[in-house]
């Protein structure tokens, strides 16, 4: 009999993995998913639409698995969250459409970076935030203002190769960033949200933390325009992992599990940081 296909929307903290994917050194999301999936009676590799690094996290994680003969989804929404750590776990499990695969189907993704650009970080949301004040490079410069960051950030849409903005491990070819924005949370709290086709490693690290050293005036705006349109080098900033979120995969409709409803309340998902919301946090600082 053949092994039924499904695809699994989880979530995790990062906080305690060395990233998602499998390596000598744990732990990894994928490792302890599968050890995880194994006591759950799925004895099988996953494959997740992407990587995270050490210390990111995900509201909407990805991945595909086969599983065993007359084992269906169903059963697996209520084998497997026993047997998860807290700070992993399932939102959703279903059966594909046919042709689906976590990784080679998906057209984009949707990361989320948090700052705290004034006040005090709330205690629970303080793990999950960057501090800008606790960046030497950036103590240096001017205060920073969220309507010139959100005018940098905009300035990187567009189709175009991101060399100057993530590792040499990762293909240089072009990418293209459909949206980068910026959001006040409340009490001082903003989020960059960034949407593409895909992300070389760090870059949207990269990318958040040369726009600061930008907008505070470290970094000319000639040479943050120049490394995106011509891809020069320059002494950019990796901004932090703890306030990085990778906040959904996107897929065509024809073959996407997740209907734009249920991507939307996300079940299954703590109502906790990093992954909730303060109210009225949807008003964007600038376009």
């Amino acid at each position: 009999m053949k092994r039924t296909p499904a695809a699994l929307w989880i979530w995790y903290r990062g906080t305690h993995f060395r990233g998602y994917q499998r390596q000598p050194e744990g732990p990894t999301v994928q490792e302890t998913l599968e050890a995880s999936l194994r006591k759950a009676g799925v004895p099988y590799t996953v494959m997740g639409a992407g990587r995270t690094d050490r210390g990111v996290h995900a509201r909407m994680q990805v991945v595909s698995v086969r599983l065993p003969p007359c084992y269906t989804s169903e059963m697996l929404s209520e084998r497997l969250p026993p047997h998860v750590p807290p700070d992993l776990g399932l939102c959703v499990a279903r059966r594909p459409p046919d042709g689906f695969h976590a990784q080679w189907s998906a057209v984009g993704k949707e990361y989320r970076y948090r700052i705290q650009l004034g006040g005090t970080a709330s205690e629970p949301w303080r793990p999950f935030v960057m501090d800008p004040s606790a960046e030497p490079r950036l103590m240096e410069g001017s205060a920073l203002k969220p309507e010139r960051i959100a005018e940098l950030l905009g300035a990187a849409v567009g189709c175009r190769d991101f060399r100057a903005f993530h590792e040499n491990s990762s293909l240089c070819k072009p990418r293209t960033l459909e949206s980068a924005t910026l959001h006040e949370l409340g009490n001082g709290l903003f989020e960059a949200r960034l949407k593409g086709d895909g992300f070389g490693r760090y870059q949207v690290r990269y990318l958040v933390g040369s726009t600061l050293l930008t907008a505070a005036g470290v970094l000319s705006e000639e040479l943050f325009r120049s490394a995106l349109d011509r891809g020069t080098s320059l002494p950019g900033l990796k901004a932090p992992a703890q306030a990085l979120l990778l906040w959904e995969v996107l897929y065509p409709p024809a073959v996407d599990p997740f209907p734009a409803e249920e991507r939307a309340r996300a079940p299954g998902l703590p109502l906790a940081p990093p992954f909730s919301l303060p109210a009225g946090s949807d008003s964007a600082a600038a376009a």
